[in-house]
């Protein structure tokens, strides 16, 4: 087994080519897309983690990103980075596979009132360790907007858009989300400071 310095060098060595290995893919080499993969999977499985329930779930977005990564390959134009032409498919795919469950819609939560909503700041714990543990417990529709909104970056109108959620619901997903992440990081450090009051 390599050691983890080779397997660094041989990663960096596989990202200078990077050009030719897009060739490659375009060209349908099997090499070239075991590379690609080799390279860009561990990023990507954490982008669909975060989308995910369970681990086996985002084995199967990021299954189904790459099948549509080098089914699209060819269009892709250079414009922006290649890393994030496929953060972009995996975030698809991870939607249009949410969107089969029919996990992504509560009809009842359609929210008809136009009104913006008090959002706690969560800056302090955004770089907590726990924080993806946390999301993956949020329920599927508050994750899926928050992802969208807090860390891909997308703002309301484009995740109605995406999800054909109303802009009022997503504004309500991501109000819930982020009241219910900061609730959560209250319990744990509050439990944090109990154990440390009993070890101390």
């Amino acid at each position: 087994m390599l050691s983890l310095k080779l397997q660094v060098k041989k990663l960096i060595k596989l990202t200078d080519d990077l050009d030719d290995i897009i060739r490659g893919c375009i060209e349908g080499d099997r090499k070239c897309q075991e590379d690609l993969y080799r390279i860009f999977s561990p990023g990507m499985y954490s982008v669909c983690l975060r989308y995910a329930s369970d681990a086996d779930e985002a084995g199967d977005y990021l299954q189904e990103g790459f099948i549509t990564v080098f089914s699209k390959i060819k269009e892709y134009r250079k414009e922006g980075s290649f890393e994030g032409w496929v953060r972009r498919i995996m975030v698809t795919t991870a939607l249009q596979l949410l969107r089969k469950k029919r996990q992504m819609y509560i009809l009842n939560e359609t929210i008809t009132e136009d009104r913006d909503y008090e959002v706690p700041d969560i800056q302090y714990y955004l770089d907590k360790e726990d924080l993806l543990e946390m999301i993956r417990v949020l329920p599927v529709n508050q994750r899926m907007v928050f992802n969208l909104y807090a860390i891909e970056g997308y703002n309301h109108t484009e995740i109605s858009d995406m999800t054909g959620i109303p802009e009022n619901t997503s504004k309500s997903h991501l109000h819930r989300a982020r009241i219910a992440l900061k609730e959560m990081l209250e319990r744990s450090s509050r439990r944090e400071s109990e154990r440390l009051k009993r070890n101390g």
